[in-house]
This record gives C-alpha cells, structure tokens and sequence, in this order.
C-alpha cells in the first residue's frame, strides 16, 4: 500500500490521463464485453504489429523500462478491441450513448484524479 501511495503521490499528469484512459476501456469493457475469440485475436495480432513498430520507433531513445514496453503493446491492443466493441453501438466518437455508462467511467475517473490530488496535498503538508 505504501508503494501505491508513494505512486500515486510521484505521477505526472500525463500518467494520471493514461491512468483514466484505461478506467474508459475498462468500463467500456464491461458493458460492451464480447467473448469472440476472433474480436480479441485480431486485437492481440494488431497489439504486435503496432507495438513492435512503436518499440523501434523508440529505440533509439536509450534504456526504457518495462512498463513503457507494455504499454506501446498494450494501447493498440485497447484501441483495436475498443473499437470493435462500440462497432454499431451509437457511440459519439468514445462517448457511450447512454448516460449511465458515460457517468460510470467520468465518475471512477473523478474519484482516481481526487485521490491522487488529496494524496498530494497530505504529503506536502
């Protein structure tokens, strides 16, 4: 728990927004799951290709960590999939087209971006 807090305390804004991209797919995920093996195999062959020629677009930037290489496999892998699941589903651009689930993810974002900001402010103090 400490190294959440320690974390959550140290991440940047940029970090924070991927952190709520992923709170979308998940949501979005869940009321939109499908269990075709092909929609999630096409996503895993489309996470290769995309992630491999990210990975070497970054290469030559010196030693990254591991979790800078999952993430360059992992986003096509959210993208491709995502956008299979809202296929015909009346999405305007990545908003549901019911309220209910659009509440969903911006308030589990919210509580995410407030607990970051609360964490920062007691540590500082």
């Amino acid at each position: 728990m400490k190294r959440l807090i320690q974390y959550l305390d140290q991440i940047k804004p940029g970090k924070a927004i991927l952190w709520c991209y992923l709170i979308w797919y998940l949501v979005t995920v869940y009321f939109y799951f499908d269990s075709s093996p092909k929609l999630w195999l096409n996503s895993i062959g489309i996470s290769a290709v995309i992630g491999t020629g990210l990975l070497f677009s970054v290469s030559s930037q010196g030693a990254r960590d591991h979790w800078q290489t999952f993430r360059l496999y992992l986003m096509p892998f959210c993208v491709s999939s995502f956008a299979a699941l809202i296929k015909g589903q009346g999405f305007i651009v990545v908003v549901s087209p019911r309220i209910e689930e659009t509440i969903v993810a911006v308030a589990i974002c919210a509580v995410f971006i407030s607990a970051i900001a609360l964490i920062k402010l007691v540590r500082r103090k």
